[in-house]
């Protein structure tokens, strides 16, 4: 039998490194630390669990995990149809589908620091367009005093700033379809309803998978933006999970607890999304009938 040359796993070898340099040793690093008092540089102290316990009994921690479950399903269940939309809305062809998209790419080129500036503006009611304009039609719109106006102003700057990601990705996804689906179901006499729920919807099925994946794991880390805007406040209103470890390692210098924090972190932003991604796939099956091989 001919050998098999190996060379070419040489050719992965600095991904391989880079990925070793960059996430598995400040991966182990965590773990260490998670597991150790660091009284001192020069001392610390093996605690075992004893930080996840304590992590996992913090009430602080429990409510800023519900703030961040409520805020990335509200982005999903506004980002995901709003991008459709206007992927559907979108020229298909020549210079205007050109501008178009330049024009709906533009938020997404903004640094996030710059968002959370712009917002913070833009919310104030003596300069701010939005906060001026909602005070003279009798609104008592105060984002840095009312939490419930801080969370309508964090939630309404992540939709701003992310949904032409989902419009764009669903508008490749709408150009990629053959003309001859559109073609039958125009000799079939189709409704533009039944043609989006029979052609468009499914071929999206794929590209959707990817936007919702991408928009609930930046929604479930999001930080600079809210921190920028509200700092986290008025109280704990828009204190989501990465400003709360944040707070633990930095402003706390809690750097046990902290390490511990983000390894569950990490493994709720895993698990929910090989929930979410196995859900969708069951149901993608399940749309396809028993007979589709």
């Amino acid at each position: 039998m001919k050998p098999v040359n190996q060379k070419a796993w040489l050719l992965i070898l600095p991904v391989v490194l880079c990925v070793a340099f960059s996430a598995v040793l400040p991966l182990m690093t965590v773990v260490n630390y998670s597991v150790q008092d660091i009284i001192s540089p020069e001392r610390r102290v093996f605690v075992g669990t004893e930080w996840f316990k304590s992590v996992m009994r913090d009430d602080d921690l429990q409510g800023a995990l519900w703030r961040q479950m409520v805020f990335s399903l509200s982005v999903l269940l506004v980002e995901i149809p709003l991008g459709i939309a206007l992927a559907l809305g979108m020229p298909a062809k020549g210079a205007r589908s050109s501008l178009v998209l330049v024009l709906l790419a533009i938020s997404l080129l903004i640094p996030w620091n710059v968002v959370g500036t712009i917002w913070q503006i833009f919310g104030r009611t003596d300069i701010g367009l939005m906060g001026a304009t909602l005070t003279a039609l009798g609104f008592d719109y105060n984002y840095t005093g009312h939490s419930g106006d801080a969370w309508f102003t964090v939630l309404l700057m992540d939709v701003w700033h992310w949904t032409p990601l989902v419009a764009l990705l669903c508008f490749a996804g709408l150009r990629a379809i053959p003309d001859a689906y559109y073609q039958a179901a125009s000799i079939d006499g189709a409704s533009k309803f039944a043609v989006f729920r029979y052609i468009q919807l499914p071929k999206l099925r794929g590209v959707l998978m990817i936007a919702v994946l991408l928009r609930f794991m930046d929604s479930f880390m999001i930080y600079t933006e809210p921190f920028v805007l509200t700092g986290g406040g008025p109280g704990n209103s828009t204190t989501f999970l990465s400003q709360y470890l944040t707070q633990k390692a930095v402003g706390q210098f809690d750097l046990g607890p902290a390490a511990a924090f983000s390894l569950i972190y990490f493994l709720i932003i895993l698990l929910l999304c090989f929930i979410l991604y196995n859900w969708m796939q069951r149901v993608g099956t399940a749309d396809k009938g028993p007979g589709h091989e």
